[in-house]
């Protein structure tokens, strides 16, 4: 069988949360994903789930981005037009007790990548960054010019990379990158096979929220009241993980057909505060789901922090769709149907091909 290298693309992380649905975007747009994940923060076992949801088993390599002998013999088995690199790690709380961890899968894991793929003349590559650039925000709706204030290692580490992306892109002119800022992931896939299966406490709003709900902690800790928002809440951009996917689609097709840099926010366009959030979750769920209050954070968090979204409307013609009701059903339906996540008997069919 012929295989059209220009519809294949490698994707690192890619049995994690938002590769694994983005994964499901490029299969449903007619891309051949081909996903590199070591698995420290994901479960073999999306690769059936994926296979169900689409009718399509994508090539999955069991590797680090950080081994560039793998990475090599990977790409030279399967050739590929680009690459959306989402491996990493992403705590902002444990990036501050463990820095020199996020620096070395982030920032060098992203150098030894991009050296890998210069070598074998890929050079097409799509970011996955973060609001978290940004820090404590002047104004919102936050846009792609504003300033760059990152919080924690984690953020640092975020903002290295999309340096070291436009050093790149200086020095070769032949690199097509795409940066993408995206805000708050959130939410499940509809069919409630994939979703967010954090390991240890959660340390995102929804996914604490539903374990809240299911019964496996006591309450949520809503940590400060007292910030300038309307009901004293933080207010932050929940986008949907779909909406979220088709958005990565839509800036792959983007640095396909263009030359220039590419960096946009992928966000809703609004905030909602975590009160409304939580009542949104009680809802559609039709759970009590208990909170207290609890004082602020240490990290310190921006008080209200939400994308404009006008540029990705532009230039790529994208826009979300889903509600905060939409991520609250979809993530309610994820956990009620996989109440231990991927966490099951093992299935022997598993093809885990290691480089």
């Amino acid at each position: 069988m012929t295989v059209n290298i220009s519809k294949r693309v490698l994707v690192t992380g890619g049995a994690g949360y938002i590769g694994s649905h983005t994964c499901v975007a490029l299969l449903a747009a007619g891309f051949e994903p081909i996903i590199v994940d070591n698995l420290s923060n994901a479960d073999g076992r999306v690769i059936d789930r994926l296979e169900t949801v689409t009718g399509h088993r994508p090539i999955f390599c069991h590797s680090d981005i950080r081994d560039c002998a793998a990475i090599r013999r990977i790409i030279s088995t399967y050739p590929v037009c680009a690459a959306i690199h989402f491996a990493g790690v992403k705590s902002l709380e444990e990036s501050v007790r463990e820095p020199l961890k996020y620096y070395d899968h982030n920032v060098s894991g992203t150098v030894k990548l991009l050296e890998c793929l210069q070598q074998q003349g890929i050079k097409k590559f799509l970011f996955s960054s973060s609001a978290t650039v940004y820090g404590i925000p002047d104004q919102v709706p936050i846009n792609e010019e504003s300033p760059l204030r990152p919080v924690g290692p984690y953020g640092c580490s975020k903002a290295m990379i999309e340096s070291i992306l436009g050093d790149l892109k200086v020095s070769d002119p032949s690199w097509r990158i795409g940066i993408l800022r995206y805000f708050n992931p959130a939410g499940a896939h509809r069919s409630g096979l994939i979703g967010e299966d954090p390991r240890g406490i959660p340390a995102n709003l929804v996914p604490f929220i539903t374990q809240v709900a299911a019964g496996r902690h006591q309450y949520l800790n809503v940590f400060g009241d007292n910030y300038a928002t309307p009901d004293g809440t933080c207010i932050r951009d929940f986008i949907h993980v779909m909406d979220l996917a088709e958005g990565h689609v839509a800036a792959l097709r983007y640095i396909l057909e263009h030359e220039a840099q590419l960096t946009v926010n992928l966000g809703t366009g609004r905030g909602y505060s975590v009160m409304e959030v939580l009542q949104a979750f009680r809802r559609v769920s039709g759970q009590p789901i208990p909170h207290k209050i609890a004082p602020r954070r240490a990290c310190g968090d921006a008080p209200v922090c939400y994308a404009s979204v006008a540029r990705a409307k532009q230039l790529l013609n994208w826009r979300t769709t889903s509600s905060i009701e939409d991520i609250c059903r979809d993530a309610w339906r994820w956990q009620v149907n996989n109440p231990d996540g991927y966490r099951e008997p093992a299935n022997d069919s598993l093809q885990m091909l290691s480089f």
